[in-house]
């Protein structure tokens, strides 16, 4: 993987097996995530992420019944374009071979990513979540999200392709004849799984030191009143968004105008010839020979619709977003002014 920015390539899936409790037609219904996995997450973007930067990292585990445990991850080296050797399955496979010889979880289950203002909706992530689910039916995608989580509350999310938009992939069929037929929408494309976090009781002791050790302003950091940055950060993300829809419908009204005009001078064309038959008939003449329409009249390439569902897709993310964000703030508000009223 050359860069960790969000419109480079993501990680692709090792052909590893899953784990004996599985089965194909068991899909998965929640998740269960150790407490030092998220902490790992939260250090490897504290480390290496700088702001819109993204960092990503593998998901290791078993799956139980119809839940899926997470129970380790290591995170992808940070490399440039430069580094034209790195081989990105082999670090994986050498990665989970040393756990395996330690005696930890090392079957893969997935993979984590960190996002900017919720900006993860884009074809390298669909890409690469296909190619995950399709080598391994279990596989998650978390989505964690720390400017949010700089908030005062932890926004962590699982996220899978749903069996629709899987066959769609599995057919590459991106047509809008082929979308429609299977009713695909931006709502059909990913499912939330719920998320369940676990911890040892090691665990639970360290973050009880942590909270008594933790300032007083880090601790109040839910309280904090202040939203105009990130609300008015959130909002800009999602007039662009409106605004590469408004390109995107341009673009199909253009290709809707064209195809209508072409149709219609096939149909004159189609006209003109039986004319000029029919008067060569009434001279006793040959009628002229039959021409492919389709080899002469060439139709224009339609835009791309996978792409507008996932402009949609995250305009709706961004949407929800926002939806949170302020009911949250405005609790928070209420509950300041019920207060400042009970104390004058």
């Amino acid at each position: 993987m050359a860069s960790r920015k969000e419109s480079m390539s993501t990680p692709t899936a090792p052909m590893v097996s899953t784990s004996s409790g599985a089965t194909l037609d068991s899909p998965v219904k929640q998740i269960q995530i150790e407490g030092l996995v998220v902490l790992k997450m939260i250090k490897h973007y504290q480390e290496e992420g700088q702001g819109s930067e993204v960092v990503q990292g593998v998901l290791l585990g078993l799956v139980v019944e119809d839940r899926l445990e997470i129970t380790n991850c290591f995170p992808f080296p940070q490399h440039t374009e430069d580094d034209a050797d790195f081989d990105e399955v082999q670090y994986q496979m050498e990665m989970m071979r040393s756990l395996r010889h330690v005696n930890i979880d090392h079957l893969h289950v997935g993979w984590y990513q960190s996002t900017y203002y919720g900006s993860f909706v884009s074809r390298a992530l669909l890409d690469s979540q296909f190619s995950y689910q399709h080598a391994i039916e279990e596989s998650v995608v978390l989505i964690y999200d720390p400017i949010k989580t700089a908030q005062g509350s932890l926004s962590l999310k699982a996220y899978r392709l749903t069996p629709k938009l899987m066959e769609i992939c599995k057919e590459k069929d991106f047509s809008a004849e082929g979308l429609k037929k299977a009713m695909i929408g931006f709502e059909h494309m990913f499912e939330e799984v719920p998320i369940v976090i676990k911890n040892s009781h090691l665990i639970n002791v360290l973050m009880w030191e942590l909270e008594e050790k933790a300032t007083v302003a880090d601790k109040h950091e839910l309280l904090n009143l202040s939203s105009s940055n990130h609300l008015e950060k959130s909002l800009q993300l999602l007039m662009d968004r409106v605004d590469d829809m408004s390109q995107d419908i341009v673009k199909y009204n253009t290709y809707s105008r064209n195809l209508s005009k072409q149709q219609q001078q096939k149909h004159q064309y189609t006209q003109r010839r039986q004319q000029e038959n029919a008067q060569r008939q009434t001279r006793g003449e040959p009628p002229l020979p039959e021409e492919d329409i389709s080899k002469m009249f060439k139709p224009p390439q339609p835009p791309p619709r996978m792409d507008t569902l996932l402009i949609a897709g995250q305009i709706n993310n961004y949407c929800q977003n926002v939806k949170e964000f302020t009911s949250q703030n405005l609790g928070k508000l209420f509950m300041a002014e019920a207060l400042q009223g009970h104390n004058s």
